[in-house]
Parts: C-alpha cells; structure tokens; sequence
C-alpha cells in the first residue's frame, strides 16, 4: 500500500468521510472496524531482523475469559495468562489489591465521548483511551482533550488489522504507523498497546515488547459495542459491579449510550466496593 505524507492523508480522510462508522442499523456492525481506506503513513526502516520471530509461537489466541476464580477473586484465565506472557511484559489483569482501572477502546466517535471526559474531570479519574489512525484524525480535539486531562492514550493499531492475520512485518507497521502519528501531531510517546479484537500471537506479543509497549488486554468485558442493541442501563451497571475483582482492567466501548449513562454510577458503585478506580500503573 502506498505510503503518503500526514498533510495530503488528513486532506484524503476529509474527502472520504466516515466510510467505516457502522449504521443505527447495522446489528453485526463493530467498533473499530478495518480500516483499510485510509493510506498508511511513511515511516523511518527498521534494522530490526524479523527472523528472530520466527521460532515463536505464530498461532492465533483469541482473548476470552471463564468464569473460574483464583483465591483472590481474580479471574483465573487472566492471572494464568500473566504468568504466560510476562516474559513479553503483557498484562491481562493487575496487581490483586483494591484497584481497578478503565480502558476504552474508541474506533470511531459517535458524540459520547466528550460526556466520558466530563464524567472523568467530575469524579477525579483517569482512564486509557486506546486509538486507532481513523479515531486520531478524525478527532484531534478530542485526542488532545486526553492528554491535557491526564488521561493515557494507547495504540489499537493504525488499521485495526487482527495482528495473527498479518505478517509480524505488518504488525510492526500497524504499531509504528499509529506511534509515529501521534508523535507527529501531539508530540506524545505511546506505550501501551491493544492487539485488535484482542487477538494475538506470541510473535506479536515479543514483536511489541521489543517496541517498548506493554500489551494491555482486560479481565472484564461485556456486550457493550453495538451501537444498535445496548444493555439496559440498570442491568449493565448491576452486571459490571457484580463483576468487579481486585485489580480488575475494565475494557469498555465509548460509543456505547449505556456505558456513557452508567459511568457516573459504576465509578461511585466501584468506590462504595472500597475499590481504588485507579490510574493505571501497571507499566
């Protein structure tokens, strides 16, 4: 794919609009879909010998959790996967105390983050926000809000391509494509990243730990994405303290109404569970 300067693809993404925005209409519709429309970005070469990753493991893990708990109420799928992985620095759930920390994963927007920022500045809390090329540069004012306000910015990839799928080359641009955008335009250096879907490899694993980011999953998520068939806000907010556990990472959608209604209430409820909604600190 052809590689293009910033100024001429900020100039292309407005003449092509919001092509990847799911429609009210659309149930099967994600956040973050693939987002091949927009061109990729020129990036310095690597010296990096991409053979080395080769005798790791290339299979597909597709994150997902059980419901089985360890001694300390954590999820143990996830406390397992932090013994794993933690030789590439990958986290699936924190520390078993009493923090929690919110990530969202924002795609595209849909008007509801600004109210997540106003909750957040109201109650005192920082979240991460991990981004793709598409959610930048369609919402500069929005990513810059961010990181004025404390929060964290991490990378879900330039094109939210499931890194499995690609070549451990591709990955590398997909991570270092979106590193670059952001150093460009708001002079931040990102260090954590997000695989797409939650799908990863080993490879991909080694291949952004070798970058300098900690690969980020969660240890509680739920059905919060479409935009057409959203919880009931009562129920959600139930379902989202029953499930809390010490140091619980909270993956929520921010084109989500139910989680943007709720969020006010989960942080209190979370706090009255004598849970710390946390800044993340597990890097």
């Amino acid at each position: 794919m052809k590689k293009i300067p910033y100024v001429l693809l900020i100039s292309l993404l407005l003449l092509s609009g919001c092509q990847n925005r799911p429609e009210d209409n659309d149930l099967t519709a994600k956040v973050g879909s693939i987002t091949d429309d927009i061109p990729e970005i020129d990036i310095p070469q690597t010296d990096i010998d991409f053979s080395q990753f080769s005798t790791l493991d290339s299979r597909m893990q597709a994150w997902g959790l059980g419901k089985d708990k360890d001694e300390n109420g954590q999820p143990q799928d996830a406390v397992l996967a932090n013994e794993r992985y933690k030789a590439y620095d990958s986290v699936f759930v924190g520390r078993p105390d009493h923090k929690v920390y919110l990530t969202f994963d924002n795609g595209y927007e849909n008007g509801n983050t600004p109210k997540i920022l106003d909750t957040l500045k109201e109650k005192n809390v920082s979240a991460v926000f991990f981004v793709t090329s598409q959610y930048v540069l369609e919402n500069p004012d929005l990513i810059r809000r961010m990181i004025d306000e404390g929060h964290i910015i991490g990378n879900h990839s330039y094109h939210h391509h499931s890194f499995p799928t690609i070549s451990i080359e591709k990955v590398y641009d997909e991570i270092m494509q979106l590193d670059a955008l952001l150093l460009d335009q708001f002079q931040y250096k990102m260090t954590l990243v997000r695989p797409p879907k939650g799908e990863f490899n080993e490879q991909s694993l080694a291949l952004s730990n070798l970058l300098g980011y900690q690969t980020v999953l969660w240890s509680y998520a739920y059905y919060d994405y479409n935009v057409a068939d959203q919880p009931d806000p009562t129920s959600a907010l139930k379902k989202n303290l029953d499930n809390a556990h010490p140091g619980a990472i909270y993956l929520l959608h921010s084109v989500s109404d139910t989680n943007t209604q709720i969020l006010s209430d989960l942080i209190e409820g979370l706090r009255n569970l004598n849970y710390e909604v946390s800044r993340y600190d597990l890097k």
